[in-house]
């Protein structure tokens, strides 16, 4: 069975209009890759033409995992998210307990994460020893250098 996703509205939209994109901008594109390849001559000796025809491949794949991505998805009601524990689409505010940095993140779907904007994916190591913890709480992180602890400082929508 597919594998569900949790989306923001945004996302969700977001997702939909690069579909849209895909299937329309990108397949022409891909399809003139081809034709323009197919135009230089013998086909069983064109590498250009071979590689036209797996980039088309790629491209369809892309939109497949996209098209399952999106039939699979359920949209977050955010006003209706518990804020007495870390939940997908919680903004949590962290507090390293070894260095004291403090860090806010809100854990989001592995499609809308963006760091520059403190969006991390609910499958990284941070937000997954982060879910279901209360504020006060210690989480213990395992990452590919050891272990970090984070205090989670407050947990809101």
């Amino acid at each position: 069975m597919a594998e569900i996703t949790y989306l923001t509205p945004e996302g969700l939209e977001k997702l939909k209009q690069e579909l849209a994109y895909l299937k329309t901008h990108g397949r022409s594109e891909i399809s003139k890759q081809i034709a323009e390849a197919r135009d230089k001559g013998d086909l069983s000796e064109n590498a250009e033409y071979d590689a036209a025809k797996e980039a088309q491949g790629l491209h369809e794949l892309k939109i497949s995992k996209l098209e399952e991505v999106l039939a699979n998805s359920r949209i977050i009601d955010e006003s209706k998210l518990d804020t007495s524990k870390v939940l997908v689409l919680s903004k949590v505010k962290i507090k390293n307990v070894k260095n004291g940095t403090v860090m806010n993140y809100q854990l989001v779907a592995e499609k809308e994460a963006d760091l520059k904007t403190g969006k991390i994916s609910v499958q990284s190591p941070i937000a997954k020893g982060l879910l279901g913890k209360s504020v006060g709480d210690i989480a213990d992180v395992t990452v590919p250098n050891g272990t970090m602890q984070f205090e989670i400082l407050e947990i809101s929508r």
